[in-house]
């Protein structure tokens, strides 16, 4: 069996057992290789790792379930995936503040936070030490003062715009994961993960996110949980709409909803 033959035979396997997420012993013994030997003849051959090989069909199987009808909680089970949590965690690290964390307001912390410009307009960014702690439309870094008012924050506008770049990158999912940190209930972080779940370009409705994390009737309070989210774009609350088709407000204004909904669509029909 030639090189060509066995990543043909692995691209199958994959194709067909994605579901599973088999590992790297897993693929190696298929391909009659030591694992290290096979990750360097794969990665040669398919330009990507056998782990980004597979992240990519698990996302495109979730995108075709979430398309289909499928709840956010159904794609990210039938892909393979622990919930719906870890389906955008291919792309973004997401962790939930303790409540001291909360209650200490940033005592003890160093946050950077500063200004920049993004695809949608002016935009405040801080990091703290869990990842980054805050995104939102504005011209001011007051937010950050008021929220974490007892941290030590350094201004950096030329840190802000490097961290832009990656948050509203088109293409998240490549290089190391972004790290960030939210602060909330755990009824709001749920909806947030679920959030996190939907995939560019396609839109979902605030009874349907209830449903997807096993509170079905409950869309009024994710409405109110989606309200509440603090990092603007990375966690997608504009990609929410109302049962009727309607866009609906947003918290940083309709124009720009539309603007988002808008773009993410042309670059998911490309």
């Amino acid at each position: 069996m030639n090189d060509y033959e066995r990543i043909a035979k692995i691209i199958r396997y994959l194709n067909e057992h994605a579901s599973s997420q088999p590992g790297l012993a897993t693929l190696a013994e298929i391909a009659g290789l030591s694992e290290s030997h096979f990750h360097r003849l794969f990665s040669r051959w398919a330009s990507v790792t056998p782990k980004d090989f597979l992240q990519c069909l698990t996302a495109e199987h979730a995108r075709e379930m979430l398309l289909r009808g499928a709840s956010v909680l159904d794609a990210s089970l039938d892909s393979g995936l622990s919930g719906p949590g870890r389906l955008h965690d291919l792309c973004i690290k997401l962790d939930a503040a303790s409540p001291g964390e909360i209650k200490s307001a940033g005592e003890g912390w160093k946050i950077r936070a500063g200004l920049a410009d993004s695809s949608f307009g002016k935009c405040l960014i801080a990091d703290g030490p869990r990842g980054i702690c805050h995104i939102e439309f504005t011209d001011s870094i007051e937010p950050v003062q008021t929220r974490w008012h007892r941290a030590e924050i350094e201004v950096d506008d030329e840190w802000a715009e490097a961290a832009a770049l990656k948050v509203f990158s088109r293409s998240p999912s490549k290089g190391r994961p972004l790290k960030a940190m939210v602060c909330g209930t755990d009824f709001q972080v749920k909806v947030w993960r679920a959030l996190m779940a939907i995939p560019p370009g396609t839109l979902t409705t605030y009874g349907r996110l209830a449903e997807a994390i096993g509170k079905p009737g409950a869309a009024r309070a994710v409405g109110t949980a989606v309200g509440k989210n603090e990092l603007a774009y990375l966690i997608p609350c504009h990609r929410v709409i109302r049962e009727t088709g309607v866009i609906g407000q947003y918290r940083w204004g309709k124009e720009r909803k539309q603007a988002m909904t808008a773009f993410e669509s042309n670059l998911s029909a490309c």
